[in-house]
């Protein structure tokens, strides 16, 4: 009888930066508010700033990476807060009906708003002002 037996790799505590996986970020609380004219996305990122904030849309996909600014001891032990302090990434399909050229957003006390326009509700903006 064969039997297969899988050696165990011992891997590094410590990742480079360009090997970065989905698990090294949590997905954040987040809140859709459907408006009239545009949809309200309210992400919470607690212990975020404004320069740890990247937006990027990519076709019908919205994705957010937060990251928090690290300050780690010389004499610093995990005692399993890995999860606490992962940065945050939310990805959402939206759709193809917003205008994400004309989104906007702002950050106060972890609380990440982003404004995005409907398409309808943008170009009716653009013939009201022509």
């Amino acid at each position: 009888m064969k039997s297969n037996i899988h050696t165990l790799i011992p891997t590094s505590r410590t990742a480079s930066p360009a090997t970065v996986s989905p698990e090294t970020f949590r997905q954040p609380n987040y809140d859709c508010k459907d408006q009239r004219d545009a949809m309200k996305l309210t992400v919470y990122v607690p212990g975020v700033e404004a320069a740890g904030v990247e937006i990027e849309a990519r076709g019908a996909d919205l994705t957010i990476t937060a990251r928090k600014s690290h300050f780690v001891r010389v004499n610093w032990q995990a005692l399993h807060l890995e999860t606490a302090q992962r940065d945050y990434q939310l990805r959402l399909r939206l759709g193809h009906h917003f205008a994400y050229e004309a989104m906007q957003a702002e950050i106060r006390h972890g609380v990440l708003t982003v404004a995005l326009p409907k398409r309808a509700a943008a170009a009716a903006r653009i013939r009201r002002v022509a």
